[in-house]
């Protein structure tokens, strides 16, 4: 979806995303940049619960005793593996 930047720097949020994020008129929104160029617009405290979320997540399976690299491996095989034949 495509909307248009106004000269006061405002956008109108299209109805589907506005719906989708359950965000209705008078509601504040957080808004900021992203790490690959992007923009993040949601509605405010939206974060909050899904840190809760990740949290809760986190508590019911630790990730113990294992490297970054060891993980991956486990989860997704050796990449040399991907390279025999």
């Amino acid at each position: 979806m495509t909307t248009t930047v106004t000269i006061k720097g405002q956008v109108t949020l299209p109805k589907k995303v506005r719906d989708a994020a359950g965000i209705k008129p008078g509601d504040k929104v957080e808004v900021r940049n992203t790490a690959s160029g992007g923009i993040y617009i949601g509605k405010s405290g939206s974060e909050g619960a899904y840190l809760k979320k990740l949290q809760a997540i986190a508590k019911r399976y630790p990730i113990r005793g294992g490297t970054t690299d060891e993980i991956m491996r486990e989860l997704r095989g050796d990449p040399a593996d991907d390279y025999k034949k």
